[in-house]
């Protein structure tokens, strides 16, 4: 399985071996927005940079994800930098073949991902997602745990190219599907090399699918990704968009992660499912041996004091990291009520409107214990999300903080927690406060960039002129 491949530890002399007869080596890094960036390069180039790294112009942390140099600009890159190279590192265990671009030998062509470093200090940049993930990881190494993650990503898929969404601007786009048909098994027979293709792709990338079906909405998928360590998982979070869209490419489909395509339609979500366990004994740390018989409250009767420690830290810091979770202007309009999309500070067992939504016996193993964090959309960093939602858990934990919301009702929607943010800007502005949680726990570096980053999409937001302002007012004012 994939979760085996990848914990295997490689070396820079196995992978000279592992590419002997390759000509050329893909590499690609992850920005703010999770897009991957990259190019291909020579084996001779690889070889010569495979310990010690290479330039990467440091741009791709200066713009946004349509190349728009960000306003104002930002310190990692400027125009008083020069926009210079940051000190691109390769992760050999992130070795695996691309199953859908082949060499002329048809094997497919190598592929690493990398992490990107200040060139001064050797250090990870602050925005970096993968640097920033593996900061919470070792801080919970540190504390004699590992975490386990898994992702799930809802898409819409439509029967488009960039040149014909480019032609239409996104207007009268054709589903792959009609209708709502969650959990169809016949819908996927209408494009079965495609639907396939995916899952069978994802397997060949080391990006296991652990469950795939379609969704309700008109050619809607949703893929379970195979449960992991929790740096590992965020890669293949990342890689499973990249394969998904690729494998459309070659068949005339453009899958969408927007958070909400379609007015009136579900949005797409991309729930992260989280656990601790013990480094050593493996033991699942959010679950009790036996059940509380004095439990805050009933529906945490099987979970550990650690688990509601994390889960207070959670939703302590819900309010401060929504620019993570819902990351564009485009995610709050998946969040409204009625569509399974939390609007407020909540948890609940078994409970699909809450924020966060406890996993526990009796309705689960005690081993499966976890929380599935609700909020975050399709469109959001996966590398920042796990990050986030991390380093508020852990700061729960180190802080005891107690609980003091109760669970959603069973009919439920809001509760009494604090209403999440309406919009991007004023998500932002809770993020950026004088010692926010997201503070605490990403620090002032990470949050001033990545806030910033937003403030330019909210601008530019701010300045644009929707076809709905043109359809309502052009004729009638």
């Amino acid at each position: 399985m994939a979760l085996d491949k990848l914990t295997e530890e490689i070396t820079v002399s196995s992978i000279r071996d592992l590419v002997v007869d390759d000509e050329k080596v893909r590499l690609a890094g992850i920005d703010v927005d999770g897009i991957l960036r990259g190019k291909i390069i020579s084996k001779k180039k690889f070889l010569s940079i495979i310990e010690s790294g290479f330039g990467f112009c440091s741009v791709i942390f200066g713009w946004d994800m349509h190349d728009r140099t960000y306003n104002p600009e930002l310190l990692v890159s400027n125009a008083d930098n020069g926009y210079r190279d940051l000190l691109a590192k390769i992760d050999v265990n992130s070795f695996r073949r691309i199953p859908f671009e082949k060499d002329r030998r048809n094997i497919g062509i190598p592929f690493f991902l990398v992490s990107f470093l200040d060139p001064d200090t050797e250090k990870p940049i602050p925005p970096c997602p993968r640097g920033l993930l593996a900061r919470m990881v070792t801080n919970l190494s540190e504390m004699g745990m590992k975490a386990l993650a898994g992702a799930e990503y809802e898409f819409y898929n439509f029967k488009e190219t960039s040149r014909s969404l480019n032609e239409s601007k996104g207007q009268a786009l054709e589903h792959l599907t009609p209708g709502m048909f969650g959990y169809s098994i016949t819908r996927p027979m209408q494009n079965p090399e495609f639907f396939h293709g995916v899952f069978d792709a994802c397997k060949d990338f080391e990006v296991d699918i652990e469950g795939w079906h379609t969704e309700s909405g008109p050619g809607v998928f949703e893929a379970a990704l195979e449960y992991g360590e929790i740096d590992k998982m965020a890669d293949r979070a990342s890689l499973f968009k990249y394969t998904v869209k690729a494998v459309g490419a070659h068949h005339g489909i453009t899958p969408c992660f927007m958070a909400k395509p379609i007015e009136g339609l579900p949005g797409n979500s991309g729930h992260m499912h989280i656990s601790l366990i013990d480094s050593d004994s493996k033991i699942n740390l959010f679950s009790r041996k036996e059940k509380n018989p004095e439990p805050w409250h009933q529906d945490l009767a099987h979970v550990s004091e650690m688990g509601q420690y994390f889960l207070a830290g959670i939703l302590d810091g819900l309010p401060s990291i929504m620019p993570i979770l819902a990351p564009t202007i485009n995610s709050y309009k998946r969040l409204v009520e009625n569509f399974w999309a939390p609007v407020t500070v909540s948890w609940g067992l078994e409970h699909r409107a809450a924020s966060v939504r406890l996993i526990a016996p009796p309705t689960a193993a005690p081993s499966a214990t976890r929380f599935e964090f609700r909020t975050c959309g399709a469109d959001a960093n996966p590398h920042y999300v796990l990050a986030a939602i991390l380093g508020c858990g852990i700061r729960g934990i180190k802080k005891k903080l107690p609980m003091t919301i109760q669970p959603l009702g069973k009919g439920q929607e809001t509760g009494g927690g604090e209403k999440l943010a309406r919009n991007l800007g004023e998500a932002v502005q809770k993020m950026v406060e004088t010692d926010s949680v997201a503070r605490q726990v990403l620090g002032d570096a990470f949050v001033d960039h990545y806030a910033g980053t937003r403030r330019h999409e909210v601008k530019l937001w701010e300045q644009a002129v929707t076809d709905w302002e043109v359809k309502r007012y052009m004729e009638t004012v």
